[in-house]
């Protein structure tokens, strides 16, 4: 494989751009159709990242570059000053598919972290409570508000000092790795047992709660799905103290897991979602969805300047249309596809501990092959590693976990030629 022009580039790259990104390959993009990428120096690749599951029809999926330039050729930007008419449908359809049995209203931000830092700001408003609980592993973004719930890895929190905001964290319900002694038969409702016994007794006063935030799949933790139990469980906690259930929707939503919020796989309404990654197919937006009778803050408690911009709008409106239409039911075909592929591959493998997911968001715990479940996090470096070699660009999560989270457009041909470099590369790395 030839990286001649992506090596020169990464040279002007590390000489000018903050070192703080971290990059999972060599990669310099060209182009991209799809669930193929091109770097340039011609080489092709299979997508199984999506840019973090954020090209959720693709790379450049021509109904949404129609719908951007469209737009563009109208106006690019008005602020939230004043009001557009693609602001009022982007958000009639949002509300329309929120996962809420009551009237729904819209925040539109640009980032997943905005998103979180908006719910964040709304459930203190309207609760007027001090308090948050989170969970181990989880991922919420990097801005200080959003960060004192992060805690999927140290390097992330240091440096930044203490948390701007009181969030106690409790264990995800990771039932292939159980840290708490089982008090129910469901490992999820045994979190949420601890939650009630031990940390409303000796830490956060349940009226002082104002919202536990939580990944319905945890994202950057492990792609780890909960238990059946843990989200009824968590409602009925939530219902009986009064504690808004706010749920991270920002890798997870807008179709990924075969339905349109992960959430909605467990029966559950939360009251507010935090969305953003793939809602407008790779144009920044991010965004809130909440009970209307939960978002009853006044005009100037919380806005932005590009929410609601009619590029990102357009993009969303566009991708909708093709999640609904034809990618939601995909990623659902696919997902089974690819669960049963993977669970045929691991057969053979005996450093595959787990295959997990729901739709297209689907991990693959690496351990040490010796039964014991030993993480494999060098093994899972290697093997990123191997398959970038091979034409196959993969992202890690968690300790030892790879995800697979490609565009809910992929068809079999990909899949099958993705998953096929993926095990070729299983094999070379862990002999």
């Amino acid at each position: 494989m030839k990286l001649d022009k992506g090596n020169a580039l990464l040279k002007r790259d590390q000489a000018v751009v903050s070192p703080s990104y971290p990059r999972a390959a060599p990669f310099v993009m060209e182009r991209g159709a799809g669930s193929e990428v091109w770097d340039v120096d011609g080489n092709r690749f299979i997508d199984f990242a999506a840019g973090i599951a954020v090209c959720t029809t693709g790379h450049s999926h021509p109904k949404v570059v129609a719908a951007i330039c469209e737009q563009a050729e109208r106006f690019i930007h008005i602020s939230s000053d004043y009001y557009h008419p693609v602001w009022v449908e982007i958000s009639e359809r949002l509300a329309g598919i929120a996962p809420f049995s009551e009237p729904a209203k819209v925040f539109l931000s640009n980032s997943g972290t905005e998103a979180v830092e908006a719910g964040i700001k709304l459930a203190l408003h309207h609760s007027g409570r001090p308090l948050f609980i989170g969970f181990q592993g989880g991922f919420h973004g990097r801005t200080l508000g959003s960060l004192a719930f992060t805690s999927s890895k140290s390097i992330q929190r240091s440096g930044f000092g203490a948390p701007s905001i009181g969030v106690t964290h409790v264990p995800y319900p990771n039932a292939y790795r159980q840290v708490l002694q089982p008090t129910s038969d469901d490992y999820g409702e045994t979190v949420v047992n601890y939650i009630e016994d031990h940390i409303f007794k000796t830490v956060v006063p349940p009226g002082d709660c104002a919202a536990i935030l939580v990944e319905p799949i945890q994202g950057e933790g492990g792609y780890i799905v909960p238990p059946p139990g843990f989200f009824p469980a968590l409602r009925e906690l939530c219902d009986r103290h009064g504690i808004l259930l706010i749920v991270d929707e920002v890798q997870s939503g807008i179709g990924r897991t075969g339905k349109w919020w992960a959430i909605e796989h467990w029966d559950v309404e939360p009251d507010i979602v935090c969305f953003a990654k793939g809602v407008a197919s790779g144009v920044p937006m991010g965004g809130i969805l909440a009970r209307a009778s939960v978002m009853d803050w006044p005009e100037g408690a919380h806005s932005n300047t590009y929410g609601g911009n009619p590029l990102a709008c357009r993009a969303a409106l566009a991708t909708l249309d093709l999640v609904e239409g034809e990618f939601m039911d995909n990623a659902k075909r696919m997902g089974e596809y690819a669960m049963d592929a993977l669970e045929e591959i691991q057969g053979r493998h005996a450093t595959i501990g787990e295959i997990r997911g729901k739709g297209l968001m689907i991990g693959v715990e690496l351990v040490d092959g010796d039964g014991a479940k030993q993480p494999a996090h060098d093994l899972r470096e290697h093997l990123i590693e191997e398959a970038f070699e091979r034409g196959l660009l993969l992202l890690g999560c968690g300790e030892s976990s790879v995800r697979l989270a490609p565009a809910l457009s992929i068809d079999e041909r990909l899949l099958d030629e993705g998953l096929r470099i993926m095990e070729e590369s299983i094999s070379t790395v862990s002999t």
